[in-house]
């Protein structure tokens, strides 16, 4: 039984939950449009730059969370996952997730975006285990702070490792698809690593380690 191990945005999804999430929220007018929107397209450029500082964007993103009452929250999620997210599954993934659920393969995703908006997102996909970094939720109510280690970057790797010794699982034989080379440290660790979609960097380091590209999209 092998590990099959996915990231989420851009890779089973074609697009990147966190940053349709700023944009949902501006559209609904539930946080300041302009200088949000401006941050939220700054963040996501440096993501794809691979300069994000993982810290400051948390503190960004996990602000509209610490505003309002958790009932409230989840009313615009359920929003949210379907008109901005429903659209943007993609059937490839779905054949490729089944692909490795008939092999008897344990799925796994792991993501930087936050539990809140991935965990209903998981599991639309069926998929049972979800690592993602993890907002504070104390008394019911989030408070705009993550706890843990952000899973991002080598995050990802440390947090992957803390679940193998909690779970008793191991990377023999172990997949991982992504699409990003901020996920370089991880895709190097796994027998079986996978560009899905690649930006520029991942394509070309995939080109010269001989590691497998495709393509989910239409």
């Amino acid at each position: 039984m092998s590990l099959a191990i996915f990231d989420l945005d851009n890779t089973l999804l074609g697009g990147d939950s966190d940053h349709l999430w700023g944009q949902f929220l501006v559209e609904q007018h539930l946080v300041d449009g302009a200088h949000y929107a401006r941050e939220n397209q700054r963040f996501y450029d440096d993501y794809r730059a691979g300069t994000l500082d993982i810290h400051a964007f948390l503190a960004f993103v996990l602000q509209p969370l610490a505003a309002r009452p958790l009932a409230e929250l989840q009313a615009w999620r359920a929003r949210f996952l379907a008109e901005k997210i429903e659209p943007i599954v993609l059937p490839k993934a779905l054949a490729l997730l089944e692909r490795h659920r008939d092999a008897g393969d344990v799925l796994l995703i792991i993501t930087a975006t936050n539990r809140f908006l991935t965990e209903p997102i998981a599991a639309r996909l069926n998929v049972p285990h979800l690592l993602a970094t993890e907002p504070e939720l104390i008394e019911g109510r989030y408070t705009g702070r993550a706890t843990g280690t952000p899973c991002f970057q080598h995050g990802k790797v440390v947090r992957l490792h803390e679940w193998l010794a909690q779970t008793g699982h191991d990377l023999a034989e172990s997949w991982f698809y992504s699409d990003s080379h901020n996920d370089l440290p991880l895709l190097s660790q796994v027998s079986y690593p996978v560009a899905v979609d690649p930006d520029a960097t991942l394509a070309e380091h995939a080109q010269s380690q001989g590691w497998p590209i495709m393509s989910l999209r239409d």
